[in-house]
């Protein structure tokens, strides 16, 4: 008897509870959290903020952009995992927790995969390959030949052990068939450049974002930019790939997650949204100003990028031996 009134009770609050979701109002009814798994004032923080302006004209409900930095971006990116899958708390990711970690260390309490569903793409920023502005080679065929030919000295130096500038490094020293090019790893992007200004850096790939401005005054040599295609804002640059490594690419991105298991009415709401957001002349105009391009797209192109991104520095960490264990 009492094992039925049990059943009985679990059937009428599925009842209630089923009668409660369908009362709800619509996506969304209520704040939205979108966490950034690094510290506020840089580029992803930027993006982020905003599009959580735009989505909360859009939807007339708060968008809080949370902060949490710390551990390669690990930290964030958990708190996202393991939240309610009910589209109140997103995730703003870049390539290194996404894409780059999942390679770099043995154990992660996340799977970039499993535990999230993609939504849109966020931003792009190139990465500048530059070197001192005195340097005597003036392109990627000239600084090969030259490096080629002093293999003892060469180097190039990145922001830090695991970072996007560290694997750009690595991608073109094996496309180029340089073995003996030496990576000097810095404490972040402020150091690497003053040293690449004073020469003891032959060559960098570093964001255009913090090496754009010494490149317009002269404090840094231009040789070619990561992404596939020419940038806007360096339209004269030829990229790494048409200077004779086809097939290079090496970059930056964010990109706008949600937990695995969001209702996928939500996750499109949310894709439409953001991608119009996106798209808006006033944010493009934006991230123009921090170096960067907007992105947008469907969440299908963005799974597909994702994988082809993870398995891409996957190969590139494992020919390189890098680990951050």
């Amino acid at each position: 008897m009492n094992s039925k009134l049990a059943l009985a009770g679990c059937l009428i609050g599925a009842v209630l509870g089923t009668g409660t979701a369908q009362a709800a109002g619509p996506y969304p009814d209520k704040p939205v959290r979108i966490v950034v798994p690094y510290p506020a004032g840089g580029s992803t923080d930027i993006l982020t903020r905003l599009l959580a302006k735009g989505l909360n004209k859009r939807w007339g409900q708060a968008v809080v952009v949370d902060n949490r930095g710390g551990a390669s971006g690990i930290i964030g990116t958990e708190v996202v995992a393991r939240a309610d899958p009910d589209g109140y708390t997103l995730l703003m990711n870049g390539n290194g927790p996404h894409t780059i970690n999942v390679s770099l260390f043995d154990k992660l309490p996340y799977d970039p995969v499993r535990d999230f569903v993609p939504i849109v793409r966020g931003m792009t920023i190139p990465l500048l390959m530059v070197a001192p502005a005195n340097a005597p080679y003036n392109d990627v065929k000239s600084f090969i030949a030259w490096a080629k030919a002093n293999k003892s000295t060469a180097n190039y130096c990145s922001i830090g052990p695991g970072s996007p500038s560290h694997l750009a490094g690595e991608l073109f020293k094996s496309m180029a068939g340089l073995p003996q090019l030496t990576h000097v790893p810095y404490k972040g992007s402020g150091p690497a450049i003053m040293d690449t200004i004073a020469g003891t850096c032959n060559v960098m790939f570093d964001a255009a974002l913090s090496s754009g401005p010494h490149v317009k005054n002269r404090k840094l040599k231009l040789l070619a930019i990561g992404t596939e295609q020419r940038d806007p804002s360096w339209p004269d640059t030829p990229t790494v790939a048409e200077s004779g490594l086809p097939g290079f690419s090496a970059y930056t991105w964010s990109a706008l997650f949600a937990p695995a298991g969001t209702p996928p009415a939500i996750v499109k709401k949310i894709q439409q949204d953001a991608d119009a957001v996106l798209r808006s002349p006033e944010l493009k105009a934006a991230l123009v100003e921090q170096g960067a391009q907007a992105g947008g797209g469907s969440s299908e192109e963005l799974a597909r990028f994702v994988d082809t991104e993870i398995a891409k520095w996957g190969k590139v960490i494992k020919d390189g031996h890098i680990t951050m264990n």
